[in-house]
């Protein structure tokens, strides 16, 4: 077992209508907010309306910032940070799926800091604080409720980047499920591909870690298991309910304990196809993962047999990957680049910016022959 350090500060309200003590968490913090939101699905689905409700009741001043796109750019951060210090914002509010909440972190440290968001995320700023950021999660995928870790793109320099940082913790996260019923069949899908990626990617990680492995277990286990019921049936709360926590308990750092960092490498390969494609994040994941497990089952079979033990209680290595790619596929996400629309005429463009930013996972480091074979197995 490697060192570790667990800390989690966030306060998680779960369940149904957990909204209704938004505004008492809210107040401690002042009187004005920065809400950030999306395109205004949090409009549709009654949490936008929910949100002021509680905050106008607390006698909190609200000023928005919305139209975080699904692949967030750092352009908003900035301009989101520039209308906080402008009203002097107490605290921000995002409203919304990972995107959203990711832009709240960072813009919520620019405030604080008085910086721009890609110095943030190039690591170039000394961060000592944020300003105070609550989370309304709505969108099963990404973890960011509940963790410290923020992923942006910039246009200009052609990155999609991810950074982390204990100020980023959101203070508190409202996970009510009943604000993800109105989740299109499509993103259900890819947030729950999303959440089995993380697990994969804390599993790959360095270390022995035989607790954390079986955490990882338990929560592939529970979206393979829920995910398909909830697919054909997305009316479903108590199913959203168990596929949004499992979520967030995949990459709130249960399944990374004992080692010293998860791979993650098939997020870095998956982010050159949401940059040059606009691709949604978990679509990408589901095509590159299974190639990428090919690749690592030459470079460490054993790490690969123990997952095939794990998930499928099989010695064989192909057994497993095929049982992975055959759920995704079960739940309508693509596998091959082929079905999300990119061709192999398009190879050269996507293998030369996965080079560009030297694209490779923690543990298992991929270089620029690595990453070429990883891709011909995605087509």
């Amino acid at each position: 077992m490697e060192n570790f350090i667990a800390y989690n500060p966030t306060k998680v309200h779960f369940g149904r209508d957990v909204i209704e003590s938004l505004g008492k968490e809210a107040s401690v913090f002042g009187k004005t907010v920065l809400l950030i939101y999306g395109k205004g699905s949090i409009k549709e689905n009654g949490c936008y309306q929910s949100i002021v409700r509680q905050l106008e009741k607390a006698g909190i001043n609200i000023v928005e910032y919305g139209g975080i796109k699904p692949n967030p750019v750092i352009e908003d951060v900035d301009n989101a940070a520039k209308v906080g210090i402008s009203i002097s914002a107490d605290m921000i509010i995002a409203a919304g799926g990972g995107s959203v909440i990711d832009t709240a972190k960072i813009t919520a440290v620019c405030m604080a800091e008085k910086c721009q968001g890609w110095d943030v995320m190039k690591n170039r700023v000394d961060i000592s604080r944020s300003v105070p950021l609550i989370s309304v999660l709505t969108l099963a995928a990404t973890g960011t409720e509940m963790n410290s870790v923020s992923v942006v793109q910039n246009p200009a320099t052609q990155e999609k980047i991810g950074f982390s940082h204990p100020a980023m913790f959101p203070r508190h996260s409202f996970l009510d499920p009943s604000y993800t019923l109105t989740v299109p069949e499509n993103y259900t899908a890819y947030g729950i591909a999303d959440l089995i990626a993380h697990c994969l990617e804390n599993f790959f990680g360095k270390g022995d870690a035989s607790l954390s492995d079986r955490f990882v277990e338990a929560i592939i286990r529970e979206a393979m298991h829920y995910g398909p019921l909830l697919m054909n049936d997305l009316g479903n709360y108590d199913l959203r309910a168990r596929i949004m926590w499992a979520a967030t308990n995949a990459l709130n750092g249960l399944t990374g304990c004992c080692r010293t960092s998860g791979d993650w490498g098939v997020h870095t390969l998956g982010h050159i196809l949401s940059f040059l494609f606009d691709t949604p994040h978990g679509a990408t994941l589901t095509m590159v993962y299974p190639a990428w497990l090919k690749f690592i089952s030459k470079r460490d079979p054993e790490r690969l047999e123990q997952l095939a033990w794990h998930l499928c209680n099989i010695p064989v290595q192909e057994d497993v990957i095929k049982y992975l790619e055959d759920f995704f596929i079960s739940i309508k996400c693509p596998v091959r680049l082929g079905e999300a629309g990119i061709s192999k005429d398009q190879k050269n463009e996507i293998l030369g910016l996965m080079t560009r930013n030297k694209a490779s996972g923690m543990n298992y480091i991929l270089n620029s022959k690595d990453r070429e074979e990883i891709l011909e197995m995605m087509f």
